[in-house]
């Protein structure tokens, strides 16, 4: 017991010993400061964190913006003015993308308004589905957590590379209908078809995530509310829509905006799965600022940042949106 007591205290004494060689340091500090002044030393190192990598790289993006050639060094790079917005904005048509100048642009754009809102839906509802069920007191809950889980700790190229074997010509899911009599599926190569499998693989990829978030709202809302409307014979989808869904409002409300943020960046599992194709038909915005800033040459920064800026500023501006007409229904 005492050689197991003295231990413990030899442990406890080394850990301490980085807090002891900073004492002195944060003593001086707040006698030249004085206490009010000492949570700054505190947050300026978090301060400067985000000014290096989060806004730094906002105020480099929008300088490449209003910057041309195929230069990377800035001083490289001549000062064009709105010549890069002007080039993505140049079309005879909005809705017919062919008349465009950067028509991939409007393209991308066009899939990614289709692919957020079914996307969105799609992850939201199953989301909440999943976390319905897993809320209940069922033999193994939390092994089917964690099994719904388990996705969100894959690496997206893992998880696109995994569902393109599945999905290829002599992959899995073609094995299982052949050996059931039926034909063989090209599953990539149909725009329809495509486009319905990048919606399915990154909503499995996700889902998760989401049913996290929303299992814990639904355990945040008090039981004597249920067991209130049990003794009143209230029916399951009426305690759904004027219990449940009520008193998960704010949760959802994360959820949504989390979502609609996540589901405008996707880009790993489609740019592994489908490469944005067939064709045009599954790219997205983020893939077409890869592309255009990285992977086609000549490499264009000062357009691929100009389309991110305008990714960045409508994101905001529908989170706003939707902050706003929360704080309003609160009211």
């Amino acid at each position: 017991m005492r050689a197991t007591a003295a231990l413990s205290g030899a442990i406890a004494a080394l850990a301490a010993l980085p807090a002891r060689a900073v004492e002195p340091v944060m003593h001086g500090a707040q006698k030249a400061l004085g206490i009010k002044q000492m949570p700054w030393v505190f947050l300026i190192p978090n301060l400067l964190a985000v000014l290096l990598f989060s806004l730094m790289p906002v105020f480099i993006n929008l300088f490449y913006s209003v910057t041309g050639s195929d230069r990377l060094y800035p001083v490289d790079r001549p000062y064009i003015g709105g010549a890069n917005y002007e080039t993505l904005f140049d079309c005879g048509n909005y809705l017919d993308p062919s008349t465009c100048s950067r028509d991939l642009f409007w393209r991308a754009l066009g899939n990614t308004l289709v692919f957020v809102p079914v996307q969105v839906a799609a992850m939201i509802g199953i989301a909440l589905f999943t976390a319905i069920c897993l809320n209940r007191d069922i033999r193994g809950r939390g092994f089917f957590r964690s099994i719904f889980f388990f996705p969100v700790m894959l690496s997206p190229v893992v998880v696109a590379l995994t569902w393109q074997w599945i999905l290829q010509r002599n992959g899995a899911l073609n094995g299982l209908l052949t050996s059931i009599g039926l034909n063989r599926v090209n599953w990539l190569v149909f725009p329809d078809s495509a486009f319905f499998w990048s919606v399915f693989v990154t909503v499995w990829a996700h889902m998760g995530f989401f049913t996290i978030i929303l299992l814990a709202g639904l355990q945040s809302i008090p039981r004597d509310v249920y067991e209130a409307a049990k003794m009143d014979a209230a029916s399951p989808w009426r305690v759904f829509t004027r219990i449940t869904l009520p008193m998960l409002k704010p949760t959802l409300l994360v959820v949504f905006i989390l979502c609609v943020i996540r589901s405008v960046q996707t880009f790993d599992e489609l740019y592994v799965l489908t490469g944005g194709g067939p064709g045009s038909a599954t790219i997205l915005i983020v893939q077409y600022i890869y592309e255009v800033g990285f992977a086609i040459q000549p490499r264009n920064f000062g357009l691929a940042a100009a389309a991110s800026l305008l990714l960045g500023a409508v994101l905001m501006i529908f989170t706003l949106i939707q902050l706003r007409l929360a704080r309003g229904r609160n009211l």
